[in-house]
Parts: C-alpha cells; sequence; structure tokens
C-alpha cells in the first residue's frame, strides 16, 4: 500500500505543474489561484471530516495548524509562485529537489538524528538525475531578479522542509487526529494567507480570463493536487518519515519531461534517460531502509 500510495501521489504532483502552468496561462493570478485551490480543498476536506465525526471544529484554532499551514503551503507556494515570473522552470525544479537533501540536513543538525551514508548518497545521485533531466532546456539569464528569484525558491524549500519535520511532531503528538484532519486544517490555513497576499498584490479582474481551461486547471489542483494527492502526502509521513514522501520532488522533473514528450512531441535525449535512471537509483538508495523498517514493523505486530 505504501508503494501503491507513492506512485499515485508522484504521479498527480509530477501533473499538477502543468496544471498551474494552464491556469496561469488562461489568466489567473498565481497567488488567487494557489489561495483558492488550498483554501477549498480544506475547507471540502474538513467539513466532510467533521460530518462523519472524525474531527471537532477545535482543531482549526490550535496554533500547529497555523504553523504548518504557514511552513509547508503559504511559505512554499508564495515564495514559488513570485520565483517563477524571473527564473526558468528548469532552475525551479532543480532548485526544488533539495528540499529532501534540506530535511536530511535538519535531521541531522536540528534534531541530533543520525543519517546513513546510503541515504546521503541517494540523495545526491538522485539531485544529479534531476540536473541531467533539465539540462538539455536550461536556459539561463543572470540578473539581480534572477538571484531573487533562486533565494526565493531556497527560501520555499526551507520553509517546506521545516514543515514536514515539524508535521511529523505534530502527529506524534496529535496521535488521535486523523492525518486527513491535519492536512486539511493546515491547508485551510495555508490557503487564506495566500489569499490575503493576493488581495495585497493582484488584481482581481475576471474579464481577461479564459474561463474553461481556468475553471478545469482550479477543479483538477483542487481534487486530484490538494484533496488527493496531499492526502496522500501526510498517510504517507503517518506512516514513514518526513524524507520519504518529499522525495516527490524527485519525479516531478521526469513526469513533466515525459507529459511533453507525449503532449507536444518534444524530444528526449540520452542525458534525460540517464537522469531519470540515476533519479530511480537514488531514490532506491533513500527508501530501501524506510520500506524494511516499515515492513519490520508489520512483521512483529502481525507476531
Amino acid at each position: 500500500m505504501i508503494g501503491i500510495a507513492f506512485t499515485v501521489m508522484c504521479l498527480i504532483f509530477g501533473t499538477t505543474f502543468l496544471a498551474i502552468k494552464v491556469g496561469v496561462e488562461a489568466g489567473l493570478p498565481p497567488f488567487l489561484s494557489a489561495g483558492a485551490r488550498f483554501m477549498t480543498a480544506g475547507a471540502i476536506l474538513f467539513i466532510a471530516m467533521r460530518l462523519s465525526g472524525k474531527v471537532r471544529w477545535s482543531l482549526l484554532w490550535r496554533k500547529e495548524m497555523l504553523l504548518i499551514g504557514t511552513g509547508t503551503t503559504f511559505g512554499t507556494f508564495s515564495t514559488l509562485y513570485w520565483a517563477e515570473q524571473y527564473v526558468s522552470s528548469g532552475i525551479g525544479a532543480i532548485l526544488s529537489a533539495t528540499g529532501p537533501m534540506m530535511i536530511v540536513l535538519m535531521q541531522s543538525a536540528i534534531l541530533r538524528q543520525k543519517t546513513t551514508r546510503i541515504t546521503l548518497m541517494g540523495c545526491m545521485i538522485s539531485f544529479l538525475g534531476v540536473v541531467l533531466v533539465v539540462l538539455p532546456g536550461l536556459a539561463v539569464q543572470i540578473s539581480g531578479l534572477w538571484l531573487a528569484g533562486c533565494m526565493a525558491i531556497l527560501l520555499g524549500e526551507l520553509c517546506y522542509s521545516g514543515g514536514a519535520l515539524y508535521s511529523k511532531r505534530v502527529m506524534d503528538a496529535f496521535r488521535d487526529t486523523n492525518p486527513i484532519a491535519l492536512n486539511a486544517a493546515q491547508m485551510f490555513h495555508g490557503g487564506w494567507m495566500l489569499l490575503v497576499l493576493s488581495a495585497f498584490t493582484e488584481p482581481w479582474n475576471s474579464w481577461g480570463w479564459n474561463l474553461l481551461p481556468a475553471i478545469g486547471s482550479l477543479f483538477y489542483l483542487i481534487v486530484f493536487g490538494s484533496m488527493i494527492a496531499q492526502t496522500l502526502f501526510y498517510w504517507l509521513m503517518a506512516r514513514t518519515n518526513p524524507l520519504f514522501p518529499t522525495t516527490w520532488l524527485y519525479i516531478s522533473p521526469p513526469i513533466a519531461v515525459g507529459l511533453g514528450a507525449f503532449l507536444y512531441g518534444e524530444h528526449v535525449s540520452w542525458w534525460m534517460l540517464a537522469g531519470v535512471l540515476l533519479i530511480v537509483t537514488g531514490l532506491m538508495c533513500m527508501n530501501n531502509g524506510i520500506i524494511r523498517l516499515v515492513n519490520r514493523r508489520k512483521f512483529r505486530s502481525a507476531a
């Protein structure tokens, strides 16, 4: 089930970049689109959980939910959306792939958790694979705003990594609370913060919108990108650790390249194929120990 959930999550997250691009090209303001996506998904999931009696309204007012939403949703997506005005998607993919490595470093430096050599090696191998996948289409025009965009993405990944580690601590403290409810609450908070940011920085004029692709993009991002993929992310984190589900950041560039080749007939080079092989090899190195640990726990509980 962990392998299936991880595969489905990666496939969905890998296609959300295309959905975001469709929405932005249809005229949706970026912060407004992201805010509507997360606040709507969070509200629907939370209300559904409340009606089924699996969560109380008081969870929304817990400071932990606000802090997680600030880090994993608001901090990550506000910086990424702003940076992509000045940084190419290729650079964005490479810098976003630093997330798992940041988690490993933060676990070692802040939480004093030991990290195995094979995990570190896997992180570096997969990161090199991402570089090779993105490299053929990479275009760099260095400027002040380009450097600011790169720093913004790294700051966003720092927020994402810190939020993921903090989320695991909160899950351990809220053992009786369904992870779906925790995810819904943090998305709701991150969503309304993005909407507030949009209200101060973007025009809310729908005259220039291409409604059909705009609505289609939002629907896909709300239902699949947030309600399903984000829920799988938290389900996986509850059963493994903060590093395992975040490795989807290594998977998204190959998926994007595959979509480009399938939908637009874009050329796939040997460099890209070598990069995909490195990504898979690195993921096997990082996650082999995690799967073994989970299987060992299941065996003990069954015994």
